[in-house]
């Protein structure tokens, strides 16, 4: 990694300053002490957020914003093409990718690194929640606004960080590492990797980085992360699950309309083993109670008493966009999820049928990216078992260039066959607008 010195005189610029995570990093920075600015092309709750703590940011990319910048922080997203970028490089103004950054802002912290293809967000929130109840006072840098701090970073003056870790550009493994959580491994991000190999080979060098002094905690449920770890020659990790082999096992799980409770098996060599029953979290579905049993071992580990633990869970707010109920209507609920992936739509479905058996579900489902459909296509059909109905919305590019040769019509024949679904075709937001007001909210 780059070594940079930098002082509160330098002038930083974010460019894509409205994704979650520069945000998030923006904002730590400024309450730091560091002049900060940015620019995106988006006004969304993001840029209003840092406008909000006086951070000044400009709606267009211009070689202009860049007056008097000594170093430019740059969001995966952004493209060599960017005419910050191009300008930047002709002025040889230093340039660093996000994670890049936020190592060296975090460098002097003991710092928990949550990653993973699914679930970190959540992780790193419950993890922050645990700490923060323990009053340790942590630096928070989430992919996901929690809901307890109306937002999704904190400057913290206590010792430790909680990172969110984004592994889709690779620079994950520019993080310093005290203690991590490794969630899973899946098909994610091949634009930037190639191929599922090298995804895998980066997770299994992050989870090497893991010193001798801290420890990485591994969901073992997954079957990615079984291969990886065999080959991995750092073995300072401890394991959770439901598998009976885990470090961390969970059993007698219980979900209800809105929360789950679970009992824990511990076996961790350095303690004497022990068993925690009747685990509250006010989150639903299995995939969040392995989220839970991450935090519970990690926090627990550290020296953070059970009951405080215990009673974090049991308080935990929530995050937007993750299984957010955003209005009841007639007798339905509408839920927000930011679910993009096959697995992690299933997943949350599923959740929601296993809280729910009695309800009829719909989707709404907006695909995220014309490179991920392209790749994935066969596995979204799949992911739609659990719902009664689908409303199937157009691509949104986030960038992308259109692909001229996506056909709606035959993606919402493939979903139907291959879920035994119901399909709905949507145009555009006004058919949907019709939709609810003819179906749902009369």
């Amino acid at each position: 990694m780059k070594k940079i010195k930098i002082g509160l005189k330098e002038k930083i610029h974010f460019i894509g300053i409205g994704g979650i995570g520069m945000s998030g990093l923006a904002q730590v920075m400024q309450r730091m002490g560091f002049n900060i600015q940015g620019s995106d092309l988006s006004n969304n709750k993001n840029v209003e957020r840092c406008k909000k703590i006086k951070i000044k940011v400009f709606s267009k990319h211009a070689k202009k914003n860049l007056k008097d910048v000594t170093i430019i922080v740059k969001s995966s997203a952004i493209k060599n093409s960017n005419p910050e970028i191009i300008a930047a490089k002709k002025r040889k103004i230093k340039i660093f990718k996000r994670a890049e950054m936020l190592g060296h802002v975090v460098s002097l912290k003991k710092n928990i690194v949550v990653t993973g293809s699914h679930g970190k967000t959540t992780t790193t929130s419950l993890i922050a929640k645990i700490l923060s109840e323990a009053k340790l006072d942590p630096t928070i840098v989430n992919g996901g606004v929690v809901n307890s701090l109306g937002g999704n970073a904190k400057l913290g003056k206590g010792d430790w960080s909680v990172l969110e870790a984004d592994e889709s550009d690779g620079s994950f493994l520019n993080l310093p590492i005290n203690f991590s959580v490794v969630t899973n491994v899946d098909q994610e991000h091949l634009d930037y990797y190639k191929n599922f190999n090298n995804l895998k080979k980066s997770f299994e060098n992050f989870i090497n980085k893991t010193p001798p002094f801290g420890k990485s905690f591994i969901c073992i449920d997954d079957n990615e992360i079984k291969k990886i770890i065999l080959k991995s020659k750092n073995k300072n990790f401890l394991t959770y699950g439901f598998n009976k082999n885990s470090n961390y096992q969970i059993y007698n799980t219980f979900y209800k309309k809105n929360y789950s409770i679970f009992d824990l098996k511990i076996s961790n060599p350095l303690f004497k083993k022990k068993t925690i029953k009747r685990i509250k979290v006010n989150l639903i579905g299995s995939y969040n109670i392995l989220n839970s049993v991450a935090a519970i071992a990690l926090c627990s580990y550290i020296g953070v008493d059970l009951k405080i633990i215990k009673k974090s869970l049991g308080e935990f707010a929530g995050i937007q966009r993750r299984m957010t109920k955003v209005s009841n209507i007639n007798g339905n609920d509408f839920f927000d999820d930011y679910a993009h992936h096959p697995t992690e739509i299933n997943s949350v479905l599923e959740s929601l049928k296993k809280a729910n058996p009695d309800k009829k579900i719909i989707s709404i489902f907006q695909p995220h990216r014309y490179s991920r459909l392209k790749l994935l296509k066969k596995e979204f059909s799949h992911s739609f078992k659990f719902s009664e109905k689908l409303l199937l919305c157009p691509v949104y590019s986030a960038g992308e260039k259109i692909n001229k040769s996506y056909n709606q019509e035959k993606f919402a024949k493939l979903i139907a066959k291959n879920s035994n679904v119901q399909v709905v075709i949507i145009k555009e937001q006004a058919d949907l607008n019709k939709y609810f007001k003819k179906k749902l909210v009369k």
